[in-house]
């Protein structure tokens, strides 16, 4: 009876051991998400490499090759949703997706977060400038309503009114 109770706390030591173990190789194995400072730094040598990032779309259009998305990139909060600090953005960038994509869909001022590859840059104009933009191809992308950055609002009960109704009401 005492060597199975041994074998059995040993096994459970080794288990919960090996367990510690993956736990602590799997965080060290991912490497850390790619900012956009990086990118739009130099966004050829992150060609291919997964990305995601958000803000505010300020325009969007049908062109031969998909659709092209203007996005002044935003901070993410821990919900992946974008910030709606403009002060705190890093610059713009492009999303572009290869199937069809109305751009009534995705109108300026929307908050969206984008999953996707970093496909390189592009100049286009901004104003009296030339302005390059890193590219990024979507895989996914999160539409943000304006809801959802609002707190929950609750109506504290107070009494009789116009509206109050005794407790049950149906």
């Amino acid at each position: 009876m005492l060597t199975h109770r041994l074998f059995l706390l040993s096994t459970i030591l080794l288990i919960a051991a090996g367990c510690a173990a993956s736990q602590e190789s799997g965080e060290s194995a991912q490497p850390p998400p790619i900012t956009f400072a990086q990118v739009k730094a130099t966004p050829d040598s992150y060609r291919g490499q997964a990305v995601t990032w958000g803000g505010e779309v300020l325009s969007a259009r049908r062109l031969k090759e998909g659709t092209r998305i203007e996005i002044l990139q935003l901070p993410l909060n821990s919900s992946l949703q974008p910030t709606m600090e403009l002060n705190n953005s890093q610059g713009r960038f492009v999303a572009l997706q290869r199937e069809f994509l109305d751009p009534a869909t995705i109108p300026a001022g929307t908050f969206v977060t984008v999953t996707g590859e970093v496909a390189g840059s592009v100049t286009l104009p901004l104003d009296e400038t030339e302005y390059t933009y890193p590219i990024v191809e979507l895989n996914t992308m999160n539409v943000w309503s304006r809801m959802d950055d609002q707190p929950i609002r609750i109506r504290p009960h107070m009494g009789p009114g116009p509206y109050w109704r005794p407790w049950p009401y149906w």
